[in-house]
């Protein structure tokens, strides 16, 4: 009995956390929800919960019509109605609350290990986001995203700076992107799949390239020291090289560099070691569901590290389902992880899989990961609508 009582503790607390983060608060505004009439969980028509201040935020001040931030259903103020269980949970765990506002959410980190230091964009600055991209030479975040204009750069304090890439049918307009590069002399690429090509902009917005007919459905993008671009065609199941005069914006050479890899999506490549990185997402045989696997090649193609779902359930408790992939500066994979809502660690490829989870606390469903100069990990979290930037705390 004393046994059970001392491990209810710890995973009480766990379960409050999850509270905290996935139910008790507004995921527009980020702000917790209260019984003080600004703050009181609002649900509306379509069964989305947000917050009263934020209903009237949205709201046409004269019609009071609206769009529900998360299912875009139209609807009006007066028809949302308190959210009664977000309110009935509040009370029942009042007293593990109120300590909250003054206290961090999670226990203080271990040396070494990544906090979240601050975030930028939220609702209505980004929309639905999918990819993540910073530019080497100015330190500047780029994101593709459902917006009027799909293409938007923050500054380093995650200010909008610009934003460019129509919503449109039009050849240098963006349909539906799904991931953004930026390369070496600060040229932005992304994959479109709505037309299954891959555009390439100046940092202005200027198109400089369309890329069509060559891809089934084009998805990751990456960037290589070489300023080459590599590309995932999720379709064919083949990863590609693409050699462009970027100021000319002339296409020179396109290498197939892999076939018959399994609905590749994610792609990263180590600026240290060269190697390549790339996410595959099978389908399970006879269920349909989705699983993942990562494999690693050298920089001349040959494999050198894969591990899938099932491997990783070996050494982590919970089922693995990884979204983004990148390597940090001594050539480790990380990758993020939308079933556990966690960003891990799983160690240098021919060392595969050294599993350590390296943020567990505060992601909703990340998507995209990169690391910064300064060793800082931004990782684009979709249900958030945001970025969130991590920084190692040593103590």
């Amino acid at each position: 009995m004393g046994a059970e009582a001392s491990g209810s503790g710890p995973a009480l607390r766990e379960l409050v956390r999850e509270a905290e983060t996935s139910l008790l608060e507004c995921k527009v505004c980020f702000e917790r929800f209260g019984h003080r009439q600004q703050r009181r969980p609002r649900n509306l028509p379509c069964g989305h919960v947000v917050c009263l201040a934020c209903v009237a935020a949205l709201a046409h001040p004269r019609t009071l019509a609206l769009e529900c931030p998360f299912c875009r259903r139209a609807c009006r103020g007066c028809d949302t109605s308190d959210c009664l269980p977000v309110l009935h949970l509040l009370e029942l765990l009042g007293s593990a609350l109120r300590p909250a506002p003054s206290a961090p959410r999670a226990a203080p980190s271990a040396p070494g290990v990544l906090t979240c230091h601050h975030a930028f964009g939220g609702w209505g600055t980004l929309v639905n986001p999918t990819g993540l991209a910073l530019c080497p030479k100015t330190g500047r975040v780029v994101v593709v995203h459902d917006g009027r204009r799909r293409v938007k750069i923050f500054d380093a304090g995650g200010g909008c700076a610009h934003q460019f890439g129509e919503k449109g049918d039009a050849a240098q307009d963006i349909r539906y992107p799904l991931d953004v590069t930026v390369t070496n002399d600060c040229h932005v690429v992304v994959t479109d799949a709505g037309d299954r090509s891959i555009k390439v902009f100046d940092l202005f917005g200027q198109i400089k390239l369309v890329i069509g007919g060559q891809f089934s459905l084009p998805w990751g993008v990456e960037t290589t020291p070489q300023n080459g671009v590599m590309v995932t065609d999720a379709e064919a199941g083949s990863l590609h090289l693409l050699e462009v005069d970027f100021p000319e914006g002339v296409l020179r050479r396109t290498e197939r560099l892999q076939t018959h890899l399994s609905h590749p999506r994610g792609v990263a490549v180590s600026w240290l070691t060269g190697h390549i990185a790339v996410l595959e997402h099978p389908l399970a045989v006879g269920t349909g569901a989705c699983s993942t696997t990562v494999k690693v090649f050298s920089a001349s193609m040959q494999l050198i590290g894969q591990v899938d779902a099932f491997g990783l359930s070996l050494f982590f408790p919970s089922k693995i389902t990884a979204s983004a992939v990148t390597f940090d500066h001594q050539g480790n994979v990380i990758v993020a992880d939308t079933s556990s809502q966690a960003v891990l660690c799983l160690g240098k490829p021919e060392e595969f899989p050294v599993l350590k989870p390296i943020i567990t606390h505060g992601l909703s469903h990340p998507v995209a990961l990169t690391f910064t100069k300064e060793n800082s990990l931004l990782v684009l979290d979709s249900a958030a609508h945001s970025v969130k930037v991590y920084k190692f705390d040593w103590g």
